[in-house]
């Protein structure tokens, strides 16, 4: 659902009858950005390679065919081939990049950081008690077919926490890639012009000098807002290239959690195999039983 939402509003016209395949597509597209840069057959970054090949191939065809017929679509890539109203023509190219940013920013980790809520806070009852009752402290102002807004949303404090602290325990973009502008010196080290990087994060966040505890759960810690903003916290990003779409996720997976809390109980089925490296996946998936609360 995280990717066939958006995928409906940019598409909705072809969202039924592409979308299985695209997604097949897509998700190798994703895997291979979340992993290392080893350009060789077998790898995942070369399956994300081939994947953006064929994302592009049907994306492609779709605007083609639309281009060849008379009909008007009001869906956003009707409005991005218009362009109506814009001073600067979009070329197929940036059109191209706008959709694959917009599909892929709020799909992975929207989706896996959710997934990883629902885990951490059954297994945590106390933290679940908490945040269950931020909420129901929401509902209560309301009545109960009102839909919460952005003053209900900047009142989520502890939900905040809460989706900081399972993004530090269960880091879904685990490091950065940058390349070098010019010869420099690390710690006594020279990195020569051109070389490209990976920064590690994700052992940042399990660092004990940083996170007392490190492997466990503990939203409280996040209580105090300038975590946040410590130069060490590389959850969303940092500095001029941080994850515009930090604050967009955020409110995401607070909705997500909003109606989820307030309106069901839910305990794990079988045994759930659970990946932390080298990214965080649920291979067979998450299997929970829902029931109303």
């Amino acid at each position: 659902m995280a990717l066939f939402i958006p995928f409906k509003l940019i598409m909705e016209t072809e969202s039924a009858s592409i979308y299985e395949t695209f997604k097949r597509e897509f998700d190798k597209l994703v895997e291979g950005t979340l992993s290392l840069p080893i350009n060789i057959p077998g790898t995942s970054y070369h399956h994300g390679f081939q994947g953006r090949k064929n994302v592009i191939r049907m994306l492609k065809g779709v605007m083609e065919k639309r281009r060849a017929s008379s009909m008007t679509q009001d869906d956003m890539l009707g409005y991005l081939l218009r362009n109506e109203g814009s001073k600067y023509n979009l070329s197929d190219e940036e059109i191209l990049d706008q959709v694959i940013t917009i599909l892929y920013s709020g799909y992975e980790t929207v989706s896996t950081t959710s997934m990883m809520a629902v885990k951490y806070l059954l297994d945590n009852p106390r933290a679940l008690q908490q945040l269950r009752e931020e909420h129901l402290a929401i509902r209560q102002r309301k009545n109960p077919e009102d839909p919460i807004d952005w003053n209900d949303y900047k009142s989520m404090n502890f939900t905040r926490a809460v989706i900081f602290e399972t993004s530090r325990l269960a880091t879904v973009v685990n490091g950065v890639l940058r390349k070098t502008t010019k010869e420099m010196e690390l710690n006594g080290f020279v990195i020569p012009r051109g070389w490209r990087i990976y920064v590690y994060t994700r052992e940042i966040n399990y660092d004990p000098f940083l996170y007392p505890e490190p492997y466990t759960f503990n939203p409280w810690r996040w209580l105090d807002n300038s975590l946040e903003s410590h130069n060490y916290c590389f959850i969303f990003g940092g500095g001029t290239r941080l994850c515009p779409g930090k604050e967009l996720g955020i409110v995401q997976i607070s909705t997500f959690l909003h109606y989820f809390l307030t309106s069901y109980r839910w305990e794990e089925v079988g045994s759930n195999k659970i990946v932390k490296f080298p990214r965080v996946e649920a291979p067979n998936g998450l299997h929970i039983r829902v029931s109303k609360y």
